[in-house]
C-alpha cells in the first residue's frame, strides 16, 4: 500500500546562485558527503546534479506530511544509487525515525524516487510504499 506521496520541482539556476553565494557552506548545510562527492565529479553539471538532490529531499519531506520539521533536516536525507544505478534514498536521524513512525506495524518501508532535469528544472517524485513482512 502506498503511504506516502511527494514532488518537488526545483530550479537549476537557483541551485547555482546559492553554490555563488555561499559555497562550501550551503552545500555542507543541504547535502551529505556522498551528495557533494557525486556533484564534485561532474563539474559542468554540478548545480543540476546538486537542485536534483535537493528536489528528492523536498519530495522526500512532503511524502512522509512534515516539510521540513518535527526532527527532520535535509541533511538526514540522501540520494545513493543502487548498484544497477536506480536513485534511491539513504536516511538517518529525524528522517528515518519520521519513516519508521509512519510505517505500519507488520510492514517495512519501501522509498522509491526518481529524478530528471530539464534545463532550468529538475524534477523528483518520491512514492512511499508499505510492503507486509514475510
Amino acid at each position: 500500500m502506498i503511504i506516502g506521496l511527494g514532488s518537488d520541482l526545483c530550479n537549476i539556476e537557483r541551485i547555482q546562485s546559492s553554490l555563488d553565494r555561499f559555497g562550501a557552506r550551503f552545500e555542507a548545510r543541504c547535502f551529505t558527503d556522498v551528495e557533494r562527492a557525486k556533484a564534485d565529479r561532474r563539474p559542468f553539471t554540478k548545480a543540476g546534479t546538486l537542485a536534483r538532490r535537493f528536489a528528492a529531499k523536498e519530495a522526500f519531506s512532503k511524502a512522509v506530511g512534515t516539510g521540513f520539521a518535527r526532527g527532520v533536516f535535509m541533511k538526514d536525507i540522501g540520494v545513493v544509487n543502487r548498484p544497477g544505478g536506480a536513485p534511491t534514498l539513504a536516511l538517518t536521524g529525524g528522517a528515518k525515525a519520521r519513516l519508521d513512525a509512519m510505517t505500519p506495524e507488520g510492514h517495512v518501508a519501501v522509498v522509491h524516487l526518481t529524478l530528471t532535469d530539464d534545463h532550468p528544472w529538475a524534477q523528483a517524485f518520491v512514492i512511499i510504499e508499505a510492503i507486509k513482512e514475510g
